[in-house]
């Protein structure tokens, strides 16, 4: 992780943190991805369920709802974070700890991760790991957001290498990891597994416009780059952003405009 990276993100703890109520602001959008996720897991009894970057903990609650007996327990870096999920899920027991250090006490039955894992520089090799604290039989489960390459991420490069700010974010832009094809996850994780199931998703998410875009990006993908800028640049920020968006996706005759959202899949049974 470089060091303006790593700045950006004590930005985001120390000054704003993750903005829940944005986040929350597409609930029905982003828990889709977790529902269909969760519907291609290997069935097994499950007792003890994690669910790694739990965010808001709509993902919570969906595990929550669907193992009634299992002790669920989220865990998430973000205290703004953790305090709108144990609103939503009382029943689940949540934790402030970073996933990358994060180890469980027992094996677990079920380790989920929601768009949480593509955050970490060294992903791949957190998985096998992840995979080492499963019980015989245990379950992984991991969806990542693909979209580095879509033209909502190459709109924030671009604005991010456009003005006096670039010193400060291209940094941030640069190091911002990328997925790796799917045959590379098949063959890490295949030996690892007595089942496996890896697969693709490009949802796609009719919005108000630019402006709608950027309330989707700004509780969580523009979080790095407006973390390091005063009131007055992130104001000129989203405002170039936004242009740039208007150019990137034309108006539907309805009004909307159509956000291509890419999502890489894992599921598998050690």
């Amino acid at each position: 992780m470089s060091p303006a990276f790593a700045e950006a993100i004590d930005a985001k703890n120390a000054l704003n943190d993750w903005n829940s109520a944005l986040y929350l602001k597409f609930e029905a959008e982003r828990t889709r991805a977790a529902r269909d996720l969760l519907a291609r897991v290997p069935h097994c009894e499950t007792r003890r369920v994690f669910d790694l970057g739990c965010g808001p903990g709509n993902s919570t609650r969906l595990l929550a709802m669907s193992f009634p007996g299992a002790d669920i327990v989220g865990i998430d870096r973000s205290d703004n974070m953790l305090s709108v999920a144990r609103a939503c899920t009382p029943t689940a027991t949540f934790i402030k700890e970073d996933i990358a250090d994060w180890r469980p006490s027992e094996p677990a039955d079920l380790i989920f991760a929601n768009a949480a894992l593509h955050f970490l520089p060294d992903h791949r090799r957190l998985m096998t790991r992840l995979v080492s604290y499963l019980r015989p039989g245990g379950r992984l489960a991991v969806q990542m957001p693909n979209n580095t390459h879509e033209l909502s991420h190459a709109a924030m490069r671009m604005v991010a290498a456009d003005g006096l700010w670039a010193p400060r974010l291209l940094p941030v832009a640069k190091s911002i990891m990328t997925l790796g094809p799917i045959e590379e996850y098949y063959n890490l994780l295949v030996p690892l597994s007595s089942k496996f199931d890896i697969w693709q998703t490009v949802y796609v998410h009719p919005l108000d416009g630019p402006d709608g875009v950027v309330e989707w990006f700004e509780g969580s993908g523009l979080r790095p780059f407006l973390d390091l800028l005063d009131e007055d640049e992130r104001v000129e920020f989203l405002s170039c952003y936004r242009a740039r968006l208007a150019q990137a996706y034309p108006r539907q005759p309805d009004g909307k405009v159509l956000l291509r959202y890419p999502r890489m899949f894992l599921a598998l049974q050690k």
